[in-house]
């Protein structure tokens, strides 16, 4: 069981790993692609007024005379500037981006739900297996020691065996001497006791699926208060960029949010579904098993 669990622990950490790798390598690739994206439309505009520009020298030409035209290449310097600016702003990739709309605070706590979900998912498929709640093997073996009518072997062999199956039939064959009702409840003492395992390592992945959205509504909340005390502490109209900060806080908190939520909810219901079902299977068979001792306590009144 030690072996199990450290095992858990182990893939669930290399699977949060990769998973953050593969996070980081699709935001760094889509940050790439609008970048790319933007140099190309604005480098197409700039090659099409290069044809006019041979009509155009005589004129400007003649008004360099006049002196009118000491402005224009002012106004195409600035020009220049602003779009060597643009392009010093749109190369910032998405991934840089959402680390400073979400800041250090955010980031780690995001990170910790996503590993922590990433290794209680581990787990749990690695508890809800059936080899792990109903195994085909202990079946045949220990209805084969009760068959050649082995009961000290069939019990320290469901004993033995750390399944949810071998831990109520070695309760219910321990019972068994004071009759078969009591058996059967100590039966369904143990298989209450072990579902309850199980769903409680279950309610965890629940409760990351509703914590999210709550931080990320946290985050929302903060970024709007941080663009109306921008609004509320300019004297004059504030920029774009400068109410963007908070905004940008507000819609990636909610975003990462709900990317983490959704998942974690879905994956509960479909593991909490399987554990269910895998759960009334042991009974059915549990019961099944134990139904040839059904006159040990008749025969004792």
């Amino acid at each position: 069981m030690r072996h199990r669990l450290s095992s858990g622990w182990f893939g669930a950490g290399l699977c949060s790993y990769l998973l953050l790798f593969l996070a980081l390598g699709t935001f760094s690739l889509v940050g790439l692609v609008d970048a790319t994206a933007v140099r190309a439309a604005e480098e197409e505009p700039a090659a099409e007024p290069a044809p006019a520009e041979p009509a155009a020298e005589p004129e400007v030409e003649e008004l360099d005379d006049f002196g009118d035209v000491g402005g224009e290449p002012a106004a195409g310097g600035a020009g220049a500037e602003a779009d060597t600016d643009a392009e010093t702003v749109q190369e910032k990739t998405y991934l840089a981006w959402m680390y400073e709309a979400l800041g250090i605070f955010y980031s780690i706590v995001f990170l910790a739900l996503s590993f922590t979900l990433v290794a209680l998912l581990v787990m749990n498929l690695l508890t809800a297996r059936r080899d792990s709640i109903l195994p085909a093997g202990l079946v045949e073996g220990f209805e084969a020691q009760l068959n050649e009518k082995k009961y000290q072997d069939a019990y320290e062999m469901a004993k033995n065996d750390d399944s949810f199956l071998g831990q109520v039939l070695s309760a219910g064959l321990a019972k068994l001497s004071a009759g078969y009702e009591p058996a059967i409840e100590a039966m369904q003492e143990v298989g209450e006791e072990e579902n309850m395992k199980l769903e409680h390592r279950l309610s965890y992945m629940a409760l990351i699926g509703t914590i999210s959205p709550m931080v990320g509504l946290l985050g929302t909340v903060q970024g709007m208060i941080s663009s109306f005390s921008v609004i509320a502490n300019s004297p004059t109209t504030p920029k774009p960029s400068e109410l963007a900060a908070g905004i940008s806080t507000a819609l990636f908190t909610t975003l990462v949010g709900l990317f983490i939520a959704i998942p974690a909810i879905a994956l509960y219901n479909i593991l909490r579904n399987r554990v269910a079902r895998l759960v009334l299977e042991v009974g059915i068979v549990s019961e099944g098993l134990m139904g040839r001792f059904s006159g040990v306590g008749t025969k004792k009144s």
